[in-house]
């Protein structure tokens, strides 16, 4: 999900704690030993606590956590086990007292009378300790891929960088920056967005209205070419979908709730896609399961007070097309640099210069181990500006939302999933200046122009 610029606050979701387990958690008043609605892998947590401890480390975040849950999990486990004995001398008592007559019957039955207190004295600490679990699990964070950079926001490693930047003073071109130009396009009007919505609202008019359908057009064919399933998915979910994909907890004032419903807003198709296998089984025999998400996107932007005000590239509403990909663990590494590759296709066909970066570990989300972002040159203000973002979420947001795959064993396990931008509103900011011309026109890309009726110059309207 691309979000901000380098130099930039990007809004990190973090995960929150449920209220009730999910489906299918560990119930020990019906008896039943089940997985627990998990986060990171539990056992991984149990066999590798020192792996967790250094990515939170790398993450900037606490690695007591993890102490905190192998404590919890252990009052767990000790209490099921002594729990689960309690029940079975309940049981062997149950024959007993029925076979046994007077005082013999009446110690059982003196017996029986504390056991049952005892039972449920171990349950009430097994369910505690459960829920304690619960909650330290869901403030871990996914564990961060090898080779990921540690370090915040800054400490990115550039990868590549791809394309030729103009030189607008050598070709006699006075750079004006995105607004002005969609401005003078009839393209882009934030004054009247304002006066209707507040800021960071906005109106789209005549050609930009259309080069937002061409770009997101494209996006959507490039991706049926691939494989892709397009959807138009809901931008109203419920809690337990927008907690499942790690979109809550300490950044939660970021999103829109509509508190009269228990809805969220969502800021990305991926939320809704992400939710649409929940707790379901899918067969992945004939390789990744892959969406294309076209929706509008809504933002706070929460704490990003007087960062890109002007114009149109930190706004409070816009439109997405975001690939969705589930597939066995095993692939996802190799599924994660498809994506890139996807994203690179379209800033080709958009001939943009940009830049690829491997996000350091403290600017991850709490759902990626790692995510790739493509930077287009922004020239009006000399810096990079985030387009694209890749993310590979492993099993993280599939073990919240229930999301498995039977094997070829007949097992079932939790899937991976990823996601990544093929294209949004904000590209309009780096086509608008990066192919500006002399005259106040603007270049329409190639890969654009059968999207645009074969129009191969933007023109400035009569005011």
């Amino acid at each position: 999900m691309a979000l901000v610029p380098s130099g930039r606050s990007r809004c990190r979701p973090r995960a929150a704690p449920r209220t009730a387990p999910r489906p299918g958690t560990r119930d020990v008043r019906r008896g039943r030993v089940v997985t627990l609605g998990g986060v990171i892998d539990l056992r991984e947590l149990r066999d590798h606590p020192d792996v967790v401890r250094a990515s939170q480390r790398a993450r900037g975040d606490d690695p007591a956590l993890v102490d905190a849950a192998l404590a919890a999990d252990t009052r767990r486990r000790s209490a099921l086990t002594e729990f689960e004995s309690l029940r079975a001398e309940q049981k062997t008592l149950g024959k007993q007292v029925a076979a046994a007559q007077g005082e013999e019957k009446a110690a059982l039955l003196a017996r029986t009378k504390q056991l049952a207190q005892e039972v449920k004295a171990r349950q009430a600490e097994a369910d505690a300790a459960a829920a304690g679990l619960e909650q330290t699990m869901h403030r871990i964070a996914n564990v961060v891929a090898d080779g990921v950079p540690a370090g915040g926001e800054d400490d990115y490693v550039v990868l590549r960088e791809e394309g030729r930047r103009r030189d607008f003073a050598a070709e006699g071109v006075t750079v004006r920056d995105h607004l002005e130009i969609g401005e003078a396009l009839g393209a882009v009007d934030t004054e009247r967005g304002a006066k209707v919505s507040g800021s960071r609202f906005y109106f789209l008019t005549g050609i930009g209205a259309r080069l937002e359908l061409a770009l997101l057009n494209a996006a959507v064919d490039q991706a049926v070419a691939a494989g892709f399933t397009p959807m138009i998915t809901p931008t109203l979910v419920k809690p337990e979908v927008m907690a499942g994909t790690g979109f809550l907890g300490a950044h939660a004032d970021e999103i829109y709730r509509i508190e009269s419903d228990d809805l969220y807003l969502t800021g990305t198709s991926e939320v809704a896609l992400a939710g649409y296998h929940a707790d379901e089984i899918l067969d992945l025999d004939a390789g990744p399961r892959r969406y294309a998400g076209w929706s509008a996107c809504y933002r706070r932007e929460a704490g990003s007070y007087g960062k890109d005000t002007r114009g149109i590239i930190r706004v409070h509403q816009f439109h997405k097309v975001e690939m969705f990909s589930l597939c066995a663990v095993e692939q996802a590494a190799d599924e994660h640099q498809r994506l890139l590759a996807w994203e690179e296709q379209m800033l080709a066909r958009a001939e943009l210069p940009y830049r690829v970066i491997d996000t350091a570990a403290g600017d991850l989300g709490s759902s990626a181990a790692r995510k790739f972002d493509c930077e287009a040159w922004l020239p009006s203000q000399q810096r990079y500006l985030e387009l694209t973002s890749t993310s590979n979420c492993t099993t993280f947001q599939a073990r919240r939302l229930g999301i498995r795959e039977r094997t070829a064993a007949g097992q079932t396990r939790p899937v991976a999933t990823l996601n990544g931008t093929l294209a949004t509103t904000r590209w309009i900011v780096a086509i608008l200046e990066n192919h500006q011309q002399a005259d106040g026109s603007v270049r329409v890309p190639e890969g654009l122009r059968g999207y645009l009726g074969g129009l191969e110059v933007l023109e400035p309207v009569a005011r």
